[in-house]
């Protein structure tokens, strides 16, 4: 008898993504979709999508997926975010793999990257692999971002793919950004980190050169050029909020509550 599966979504606001990520789970045997108090229709489209959906505050990524994992009924589970889609060979090739007992606690899963609808193989936003498909007790690792499966050594990684919608937009990639300029600043305040004139000065440049040159970005013409850019900033926005950590604190004023966040 196949081992019975639970996909698990973290949303907000995800009203634009939400219904192709269902659509693309439905051949599992659960879709639970939890919800940190959208002001969209994404509950709306998740219920009539066949989902069940329950609400949840939204305390940082792994966090929330944690509680959500927690929440599953079925014994594996199948992480997603809303902008990500399971192709038919991947539902096909984890179905196979629960029809018989799995060697492993969790599997990667390998995953292509778009960018304003471009499958990007480079910059070094070609195929990266993520672990999404493990038994309901394991957990993501407790950062602020780039969250993780807290598991040890290796794991087997799966033949087909997940398709991350990542960049729809830039009106929609200026959110993330700044969501996710602000927990990394977060993160590396808790981790003692500092943010130097060095780092502020070089490490953006330093990106922009490592994903536009030794990545290769060029090949991938302005789409290649504009997100390697892109990324660039993103590292400055970090160091530049950390920075804000360090003076407000310096004053005093920083902002207890945003520490845990």
């Amino acid at each position: 008898m196949r081992a019975r599966l639970s996909v698990v979504i973290v949303t907000r606001d995800e009203s634009a993504t939400i219904r192709g990520c269902l659509e693309s789970a439905r051949f599992a045997d659960e879709i639970l979709v939890v919800d940190s108090f959208s002001t969209d229709d994404t509950i709306a489209l998740a219920r009539s999508g066949g989902a069940r959906v329950l609400q949840h505050e939204f305390t940082g990524f792994a966090r929330q997926k944690n509680w959500a994992i927690e929440q599953a009924t079925h014994e594996w589970v199948l992480q997603l975010d809303a902008d990500e889609r399971v192709t038919p060979g991947l539902a096909e090739e984890i179905l196979e793999l629960l029809a018989r007992p799995p060697a492993h606690e969790a599997y990667q899963v390998r995953r292509l990257n778009f960018f304003l609808g471009r499958p990007m193989r480079y910059t070094g936003w070609g195929f990266d692999r993520v672990t999404r498909l493990f038994r309901r007790h394991v957990r993501f690792k407790d950062v602020q971002v780039h969250e993780e499966i807290d598991l040890p050594g290796p794991l087997p990684t799966l033949h087909h793919r997940l398709d991350h919608h990542s960049f729809r937009s830039f009106a929609q990639y200026w959110r993330k950004i700044e969501l996710y300029s602000e927990y990394g600043a977060l993160q590396a305040h808790r981790e003692g980190r500092r943010a130097t004139i060095d780092k502020i000065l070089l490490r953006p440049p330093a990106r922009f050169l490592r994903l536009y040159i030794l990545r290769l970005g060029f090949l991938e013409g302005m789409h290649g050029l504009v997100l390697s850019l892109l990324a660039a900033f993103t590292v400055y926005l970090k160091y530049a909020r950390l920075w804000e950590i360090q003076v407000l604190e310096g004053r005093k004023e920083f902002p207890a509550d945003r520490i845990d966040r």
